[in-house]
């Protein structure tokens, strides 16, 4: 079994977009670190990212089919989007979604998350150590 770990919208530009805010962590550096922390804990990874909702829910219902635990940072789309709301209820395996900020102490329009109440956890606001923190609980529960 393969945890997937799924990037919304903007995630490509970690490292530039923001740093103040996001950290200087690359997405290339976010992706070795989450690789090399699923290889401590015995677990395999897709680490991917996308600009475009579409792709994202193919990914997320390719999951749900495979039965796959997902760990995602839907960016933007947390706050937005039914769909991905709806492509995550079907989830067969847990759900953690995972924030770089703490959402609950940026803009109003930030502070709901329509994948909150799919998932089975959420981190928020510990930056790219809570991608470590989601494989370390999905570890936990042996879901490989």
């Amino acid at each position: 079994m393969t945890i997937q770990v799924l990037n919304g919208a903007n995630l490509g530009r970690l490292g530039k977009r923001e740093p103040e805010k996001y950290g200087t962590t690359t997405y290339a550096e976010l992706v070795e670190l989450i690789e090399a922390a699923a290889a401590q804990l015995g677990l395999q990874v897709q680490v991917r990212q996308t600009d475009d909702e579409g792709e994202l829910l193919r990914w997320v219902h390719d999951a749900a089919d495979a039965g796959h635990p997902v760990v995602i940072n839907p960016g933007g789309w947390s706050h937005t989007s039914v769909v991905l709301h709806d492509a995550l209820a079907a989830a067969t395996a847990p759900v953690v979604e995972v924030h770089l900020t703490n959402i609950h102490r940026r803009e109003e329009f930030r502070h709901h998350s329509y994948v909150s109440r799919v998932a089975d956890g959420v981190i928020a606001g510990l930056g790219v150590d809570g991608y470590v923190l989601a494989l370390r609980w999905l570890a936990a529960r042996d879901h490989r």
